[in-house]
């Protein structure tokens, strides 16, 4: 009897912390899925024990709209040591068993699209615990040290710079593969911009720019947007992502396109003529796919302004630090040279061959498909997430476990030596105060041991 087809599998790990990791993971699915690949793709924030990853995503946003200050320290304290510190180990090291379970006996390859993620898969590699090829899909236009971790077998860059960058930071593999983004952000000619904007109510024959802070709508956005509008050189068209009080407040002072959670940003796009954006993620990718130009603006800490400064350095956006640039750039970008330049500069970062699936493809072959071993200390308990939503998996490993008495004391003391020993890391670093290393061990091992 012929023996019936089983589809090569790859686990794609992202993080629901904003849309751009998410955004990435989802378009290298489909990419491979199309190709005949059964995709595995989880969330690494439900992966983290405890509820702590859900914790942690929104004290990170907390962070960005209350302290923005507080959190650039932070960020700036992560990057100095060029690997995660001893106090953040241990939380990543919480993620492992449930990592390690995403890797099925059919799986060829594992990628990821978000920095702790890889560091997790990086150690599994390293420790002789994973033995498909590892991948790291880097989101962002700059590289941070936590995007770098030794076990990953590939770093995947959009673009030669954020390549460069992983480079220097002793990232194995690294190739530059080219942006990916979904199929419907191309780019328009004249007369489909017109019925665009016709569609959208958009005035017919002012420039546009478009003002984008990402899925949570963070930063100084409001600030921007009367600076646009009293500039007079555009009108501002302002997303506001999940942000429902800046909708709100945008609205009340008297802007007259405001949007909420845009679900068609490809028309958006295609009817602007500029993209004003202040974090460097996935849409500033999209809107080249688009042929719009960008420029970077009131740019939010961390991240932000790496990226912000790495489109710079790579000619692709210019990222302005007055409100007089800012005018005089918008002007230029929606009908000047600059923005001609730049658009052929955008598009010609997408490459017309698979890009980055190519790459994975061909780890993918060069595996037989012996996923893992088992997991030092125990069995691993593997399931397939298809296409059910990562939580669900999640849900099903944390049933099979037997009860254990005083569940909830347990579950408390974890949290909260999670919580010391791992959030607290970056606060400590950036004050200069450490803690023993026999308490951040003494923390790893209590929720190892307890399947926390």
């Amino acid at each position: 009897m012929p023996r019936p087809y089983i589809p090569r599998r790859v686990t794609v790990i992202s993080a629901s912390v904003g849309a751009g990791h998410d955004g990435a993971a989802a378009e290298l699915s489909s990419r491979l899925e199309a190709i005949g690949f059964a995709v595995d793709r989880y969330d690494f924030v439900d992966l983290l024990p405890a509820g702590l990853g859900r914790l942690l995503s929104a004290a990170y946003h907390r962070l960005l709209v209350l302290a923005p200050a507080l959190y650039q320290r932070i960020y700036a304290a992560m990057g100095s040591t060029g690997r995660p510190g001893l106090l953040l180990r241990p939380l990543l090291r919480c993620a492992e068993r449930r990592t390690l379970a995403t890797v099925t006996p059919a799986t060829a390859a594992v990628v990821s699209t978000y920095p702790a993620a890889g560091q997790v898969l990086g150690s599994l590699r390293e420790r002789g615990l994973l033995r498909v090829p590892v991948l790291t899909y880097l989101t962002d236009f700059s590289v941070h040290p936590l995007w770098v971790a030794p076990g990953v077998d590939a770093h995947l860059a959009a673009h030669a710079v954020p390549a460069e960058q992983a480079r220097a930071l002793g990232a194995r593999g690294v190739l530059v593969a080219g942006p990916v983004t979904g199929a419907r952000f191309r780019p328009v000619e004249e007369q489909e911009r017109r019925a665009m904007r016709e569609r959208l109510d958009l005035p017919a024959d002012a420039v546009l720019a478009l003002l984008v802070a990402g899925s949570w709508g963070v930063g100084e956005v409001r600030r921007a947007a009367q600076e646009i509008r009293d500039g007079g050189a555009a009108v501002p068209v302002v997303v506001c992502g999940a942000n429902r009080t800046l909708l709100r407040r945008l609205r009340a002072d008297g802007f007259a396109h405001v949007r909420g959670w845009e679900s068609d940003m490809p028309t958006l796009m295609r009817a602007c003529d500029v993209l004003v954006q202040n974090a460097g993620g996935l849409t500033s990718l999209e809107a080249f796919a688009t042929g719009l130009p960008v420029l970077s603006y009131r740019c939010i800490p961390g991240h932000g302004r790496t990226n912000a400064a790495a489109l710079d350095v790579a000619g692709l956006a210019p990222w302005v630090r007055s409100v007089t640039e800012l005018h005089s750039k918008i002007a230029e970008l929606a009908s000047g040279a600059l923005g001609e330049r730049q658009r052929s500069e955008g598009l010609a970062l997408f490459p017309k061959g698979p890009g980055p699936t190519a790459v994975i493809v061909a780890a993918a072959g060069a595996t037989s498909g012996a996923a893992q071993r088992p997991y030092a200390g125990g069995a691993v308990r593997t399931f397939r997430a298809g296409g059910a939503p990562a939580a669900w998996a999640v849900r099903i490993a944390r049933a099979s476990r037997v009860p254990r008495p005083r569940r909830t004391s347990v579950l408390a003391a974890g949290l909260t030596l999670t919580l010391g020993f791992g959030v607290a890391a970056p606060l400590l670093d950036t004050t200069g105060t450490s803690v023993p290393v026999r308490l951040s061990l003494a923390a790893h091992r209590f929720l190892e041991r307890h399947e926390l």
